[in-house]
């Protein structure tokens, strides 16, 4: 697909759900690489999840001097007009949301607010302040159980198997119906299971970490027969940099009328682990970081158990399609990946 090259030097970027793990990440990464870059960045900063982990993101990110945060929900038109009115943002990277596949069956109000309505709004200021690409984060989950695999972008995704992969593909669809009636050029990035330092308590990695420490069960859904296509963070923010950069061309069809600027990229590993290997080099990355003993009984602690509502029992991306537009491919190990996350979770917890 042709790309609308946009230079972010001098840009201002506003990122909603900056306080999140991804979010953080690609603020800080954005300041690291962009010269002159300004970013705004929106979050509720909800209890979802433990908030010492989002103070410390937001902690970090107040490091950058034209940095500036306001604490709201995208899904307040009101505050959302007066971002886009008083920073008229170039680039806007779409990443606030309320995540979770197993939340969404037990409290499915606050997916509709966030991820149907606030994007909404997102979509309507995108619309009425010109702005050049809008790349928003969709999800794995909306292949809900294909059974081809690995999965493509050229998929059909007609069967979500939760309330949160819904939303995600009405974001998608969303952003297509903007896109072909404002002109409006926009991306969306399915990610795979994301994990890194500072990640989110709710994901498997983390969760099993925190109860392995209290000397707890985990429990592993599936009898241990599900894959994961575990994607580091700065893998898929290296991804989202690159997209930003690569706006879809704005064309005409042969009808005279435009052709929707949309795109929709898969962001993952390419490399799908059995969630009993992933256990065993988490096991040992602890270890070797000192966050477990040595002599730890990991048998006495593992649970298999069957699998989880809304929950599938493989993701895997076919991320060709990233490859030849952007030239990138997530290229991370788990080890390696893991083994950051266990040094970063000894110098935060202990």
């Amino acid at each position: 697909m042709s790309k609308q090259i946009i230079d972010l030097k001098g840009k201002t970027v506003l990122v909603t759900g900056a306080a999140g793990f991804i979010g953080a990440n690609l603020v800080k990464r954005l300041y690291n690489d962009i010269e002159n870059v300004k970013v705004i960045g929106i979050d509720n900063v909800n209890d979802y999840y433990d908030i010492r982990l989002k103070d410390y993101r937001l902690k970090e990110l107040g490091e950058y001097e034209s940095f500036e945060f306001i604490k709201g929900s995208i899904a307040d038109k009101a505050i959302i007009t007066e971002v886009f009115e008083k920073y008229k943002p170039s680039v806007v990277v779409n990443l606030a949301a309320q995540a979770g596949v197993r939340y969404s069956i037990t409290n499915p109000d606050v997916y509709i607010e966030a991820n149907l309505i606030g994007f909404y709004n997102i979509l309507e200021a995108c619309r009425h302040y010109g702005v050049e690409h809008l790349v928003y984060a969709s999800s794995s989950s909306v292949y809900g159980s294909n059974k081809k695999v690995p999965y493509s972008t050229e998929d059909k995704v007609d069967n979500p198997v939760s309330l949160y992969a819904a939303t995600k593909k009405s974001n998608e669809l969303m952003a297509h119906a903007y896109s072909k009636l404002y002109n409006i050029p926009s991306t969306g990035l399915r990610f795979f299971t994301v994990y890194g330092p500072a990640g989110r308590p709710d994901m498997a990695y983390f969760g099993f970490t925190n109860k392995l420490v209290k000397g707890e069960k985990i429990q592993i859904f599936n009898y241990g027969n599900c894959k994961r296509d575990f994607t580091y963070v700065d893998d898929i923010v290296e991804g989202v940099i690159r997209v930003m950069q690569g706006a879809p061309e704005k064309e005409t069809g042969e009808d005279g009328l435009p052709l929707p600027p949309y795109a929709v990229y898969n962001i993952g590993n390419n490399q799908p682990e059995n969630l009993l290997d992933f256990v065993t080099i988490l096991q040992e990355e602890l270890v070797s970081a000192g966050v477990l003993p040595s002599d730890y009984d990991f048998e006495a602690h593992k649970e298999l158990v069957p699998m989880q509502p809304g929950d599938v029992p493989i993701t895997y991306a076919d991320t060709t399609a990233l490859e030849e537009d952007f030239g990138f491919k997530p290229s991370t190990s788990l080890r390696e990946g893991l083994r950051r996350f266990a040094i970063w979770y000894k110098e935060f917890y202990y």
